[in-house]
């Protein structure tokens, strides 16, 4: 039982359950879409989430001195380095202009995460900003990057697509916020700590109505499908958020919430 635990701990920890959610995403994206599978683009978002959550994970661990070189650690270390070369490999299989809206994810996670600015500070300790910059990042990389690698045009369903996709990602990252409210850096000012929980969920309540409003505005629109899916999906959001508080285990919101896109795409496969 003590093997399981670990091997569990270290797929949470190691980032892949949340690139797992990128993968998804990204399938999502393309079923949505109608664009013919390119594992190309899904690995490259898989591998290149490994890298870029880990980076930010424990480059900030290491700045803290809150960090030892365990066996585990060694593993995380070889398995980001691996994942870096991937995501580099599959990178260089993209259209041209998908690698500039990598490159320029790719800085804005150096921005997100490294002392660029003054008073060795980065965008990650400006209040209240971390929540956005984690929503483009993701809009970002599951929605655009996909779809300018097939070709497809800037249109009003791309847009509302990114709306939604925002909206998701953003409200997943409430409930992350909920749960770390004691824990997170007062000077985040992350949403929980500027309105309060029972304020954080009734935003996070509306944003998931808009989401699924938005739904009626696409034009390719033949059926009602997309959105019972993303009903199921708000749903089930919206009940995690009802049931956040600090008191949950970090496996509430780092295995069970970002789940969510992995159960969403396993559906949407049986279809």
């Amino acid at each position: 039982m003590v093997i399981w635990k670990k091997i569990f701990d270290f797929y949470i920890k190691s980032s892949l359950h949340v690139a797992l959610s990128a993968f998804a995403l990204v399938s999502m994206t393309m079923y949505f879409f109608n664009i013919s599978e390119n594992f190309e683009v899904k690995a490259f978002a898989f591998f290149g989430t490994i890298v870029g959550y880990n980076f930010v994970k424990y480059d900030a661990l290491a700045r803290l001195n809150k960090i030892t070189i365990k066996k585990e650690l060694r593993l995380i270390i070889l398995l980001s380095i691996f994942s870096a070369l991937a995501s580099f490999y599959y990178f260089l299989k993209l259209q041209f202009i998908t690698q500039s809206l990598g490159v320029f994810v790719f800085v804005l996670l150096l921005l997100y995460t490294l002392p660029f600015f003054p008073n060795k500070r980065n965008a990650r300790n400006w209040k209240g900003i971390k929540i956005y910059i984690v929503s483009l990042c993701w809009v970002g990389v599951t929605v655009i990057l996909p779809l300018i690698n097939a070709k497809v045009g800037f249109t009003s369903d791309v847009l509302l697509l990114s709306i939604q996709r925002f909206i998701l990602i953003f409200v997943l990252v409430l409930i992350f916020e909920i749960i770390d409210i004691n824990t997170d850096d007062p000077h985040l000012q992350t949403v929980p700590q500027q309105i309060g929980v029972a304020k954080t969920k009734l935003l996070g309540y509306g944003l998931l109505i808009v989401l699924l409003l938005l739904e009626f505005l696409y034009e390719a629109n033949q059926d009602y499908t997309p959105l019972l899916f993303k009903l199921i999906v708000s749903s089930s959001i919206a009940l995690f958020l009802y049931f956040a508080n600090e008191n949950r285990s970090r496996y509430y919101a780092s295995f069970w919430v970002e789940s969510i896109p992995v159960f969403w795409w396993l559906i949407l496969v049986q279809f």
